[in-house]
């Protein structure tokens, strides 16, 4: 939308008396916060009234929209998750944010099939199979799986097995049968109700029963032993020993034998970690931490509110209580739709006393030493980037630089020129908008003339985004362009800018005799800057990481032309085959190597085209 013809006085007059979700667009159209209201009007209109208290985010948040847009729901519940979906879809700047989104292995039994398999998930779905979990360490998940394979013999294919099919008897066994890790029931050697109390032993296993297998195991190993067949004695004790690592992993902790997480959060600063462990059948079968984005000024409540909505939803699986350190805002709300969500009843609770406040205090201990552990190493990264971007406003006397561009170009004697643009925000490199240009109107090794054409497709191509209104891969425009070099470069930067009437401060990275950078070139000035100085360290590396991608990229152009220029000399070669050629192998070295069956199955080769190419390579 044109945000110029957005008159939010006049829009805030047409807001409605009802439940739903708003969403607050900045001048570049980019969704930067999103909220739900029990009604629109009231909730909308406060954050445009002077009256009005806010925390110092909001406040700075209000200063950059442009226009909004709401959604009216039904329901407070239905804004609740509408509001939580494009929190997670479209990563607002001005949101409280869960920064990690990591999905969880399961272990599946699919007991639905008539001879089920032991499987690692990702998803839990609703397809009558049985799921434990889940963990925190997939190799922990296959070591389980690979054991209880190995102790049931359960099979590892997929195949439909149909034991009434006399003709595929004695053909299917595979070699994990003749291993002894297979009862082969696709060949009729074992039946339903055999397979069936393997199963049933399995998840009797995971269910957290190890006692009575490794006493059958312990049995085995001895009888095997008293008959010196310690071959078989060194499996069992192998098996027994797997056992006891997979047990230790799993800590007791309550006798109930409930399904439950439980949620601590530590705070200093501006950092938040919040500590989970997942408890299941009684155990812990696994913990973890995360990470949040936030205001310094949000409350704790509020911020688990946001950990809740964001980490549960599209959880394949809601344990039904949930311990917590204190009760989280809109708690009724969540539980509500929690429930509707796992189909059944889930409980927050804020323990006081006993087992379960104990197991909150220990997740908050967790998180309060993975916290002091990280807050050195957090400290550590902030000056290496947003840190180090203060060094340069400060130089450049510039504020609010969050956007970074940088420029180079790359060619040998004018062979295959080609640019580079790469884009770092909050002085971290955002490879996705790295953009390659490869130099149409320059012949020769002309580096200005090269620049000024990037640039000028580079900011054309973006005004014409940003006149249609559509968003693309250029409409971004950087608050700062850095260029790889001192005044020639910044003065062909310029001249594009001004032809295109574009206010973009552009600087200089200028390098000494031996291709070290020694200062900014700003406003017909060097700049000097300390070598010792997070922002010298920075400016350093967006130099470096312009150089290598256009490099990078220039090398790649120049093996296509070397293989280009060696298949032109193949007999029976024509431009279309020649493409063909190049689509269907990586480099010349796997034409090369290829045989002429290999080269028959290219698009369009028939088996003379295939000889030839054969032929040319070894003669």
């Amino acid at each position: 939308m044109n945000s110029d013809l957005f008159d939010i006085e006049e829009e805030l007059k047409k807001l409605p008396a009802k439940p739903g979700v708003y969403i607050m667009h900045d001048e570049d159209d980019n969704i930067i916060y999103v909220g739900k209201a029990v009604i629109l009007k009231n909730r909308v209109r406060s954050y445009f009234r002077s009256s009005t208290k806010k925390t110092v985010k909001i406040s700075q948040m209000v200063k950059h929209i442009a226009w909004f847009e709401y959604v009216v729901t039904d329901s407070e519940l239905e804004a609740l998750v509408l509001e939580n979906n494009l929190i997670k879809e479209n990563q607002p700047k001005y949101n409280t944010m869960l920064k990690d989104d990591k999905t969880y292995p399961y272990i599946k039994v699919t007991v639905a099939d008539d001879f089920p398999r032991i499987v690692m998930t990702r998803k839990v779905i609703k397809d009558n199979a049985k799921y434990f979990g889940p963990f925190t360490s997939s190799e922990a998940v296959k070591e389980t799986i690979e054991l209880l394979r190995r102790l049931y013999r359960i099979r590892t294919c997929r195949i439909n097995i149909d034991v009434s099919d006399e003709k595929a008897r004695g053909e299917r066994k595979c070699l994990y049968y003749h291993m002894g890790q297979c009862l082969a029931p696709c060949d009729g050697l074992t039946g339903k109700e055999e397979y069936g109390k393997n199963v049933d032993a399995v998840l009797d296993f995971l269910n957290g029963n190890h006692k009575q297998v490794v006493m059958e195991l312990t049995e085995k190993m001895q009888q095997a032993s008293d008959e010196m067949d310690y071959e078989h004695a060194m499996l069992y004790r192998d098996l027994i020993d797997s056992i006891r690592k997979v047990s230790e992993k799993q800590k007791i902790t309550d006798t109930a034998g409930e399904n439950r997480d439980v949620i601590a959060i530590a705070r200093a600063q501006d950092s938040v970690i919040v500590q989970m462990f997942f408890i299941r059948g009684g155990k812990i079968t696994g913990r973890e931490h995360y990470y949040m984005k936030h205001d310094v000024e949000e409350t704790t409540e509020d911020i688990l509110s946001a950990f809740l909505m964001q980490f549960y939803m599209g959880a394949p699986y809601i344990p039904k209580e949930i311990l917590l350190p204190c009760v989280p805002s809109g708690a009724e709300l969540i539980e509500e739709w929690m429930c509707t969500q796992n189909g059944s009843k889930v409980a927050l609770i804020v323990p006081q006393k006993g087992m379960k406040e104990k197991l909150v205090a220990l997740a908050e201990e967790n998180a309060k030493i993975k916290l002091d552990r990280d807050l050195e190493k957090i400290k550590r990264n902030r000056e290496k980037t947003k840190g180090a971007v203060e060094e340069i406003e400060s130089i450049l006397n510039l504020p609010d630089i969050h956007r970074m561009e940088a420029y180079d170009i790359s060619n040998i004697s004018g062979f295959e020129s080609v640019g580079s643009m790469v884009v770092y925000e909050e002085g971290k490199p955002k490879p996705n908008e790295y953009r390659k240009f490869k130099i149409k109107s320059v012949q020769g090794p002309d580096d200005y003339a090269s620049m000024k054409e990037v640039l000028t497709r580079r900011f054309e191509h973006g005004l014409s985004e940003r006149e249609d209104d559509m968003p693309g891969k250029f409409s971004k425009f950087p608050d700062l362009i850095l260029m790889d070099g001192g005044r020639g470069q910044v003065n062909v930067c310029e001249e594009v800018l001004n032809s295109l009437r574009l206010d973009i401060p552009v600087c200089g990275m200028v390098k000494d005799d031996n291709h070290r950078t020694r200062g900014l070139y700003y406003k017909n000035v060097e700049l000097p800057i300390s070598r010792s100085s997070e922002g010298f360290h920075l400016i350093t590396r967006i130099q470096d990481e312009a150089h290598r991608f256009a490099i990078t990229f220039h090398r790649k152009l120049r093996g296509k032309q070397q293989v280009h220029s060696v298949l032109d000399d193949i007999a029976g070669i024509g431009p279309k085959r020649r493409k063909a050629l190049m689509k269907s192998f990586e480099s010349l070295d796997q034409i090369r190597g290829a045989t002429v069956e290999q080269l028959r199955e290219v698009e369009g080769f028939n088996l003379a085209a295939a000889q030839s190419v054969y032929d040319h390579f070894h003669k």
